[in-house]
């Protein structure tokens, strides 16, 4: 175990950091998730700059890493675009 005040209050820090990033994380997921599951062109137009602007904040704070984000964006652009087709 830890033997210093300062090593103890990291491993609490990080314990809060960890649940914090990984509840952000999930919900990323399941939002791409549901958004490459959508059939609907209309409501997959609705909900990509909501899932995008989720991408940049998560990337922004390093939860995920930036080219993850912009591939993902890429990919999910591309998926709405052929729903019309």
């Amino acid at each position: 175990m830890a033997n210093h005040k300062s090593s103890l209050k990291r491993i609490r820090q990080t314990k809060t950091r960890t649940a914090h990033n990984r509840y952000y994380a999930k919900t990323m997921r399941n939002a791409v998730r549901k958004l490459r599951a959508t059939t609907d062109k209309a409501e997959a137009e609705k909900m990509l700059p909501v899932v995008q602007k989720m991408l940049d904040k998560l990337a922004k704070t390093n939860i995920i890493h930036r080219n993850k984000a912009a591939n993902l964006k890429s990919s999910l652009a591309l998926h709405v675009n052929k729903l019309g087709e």
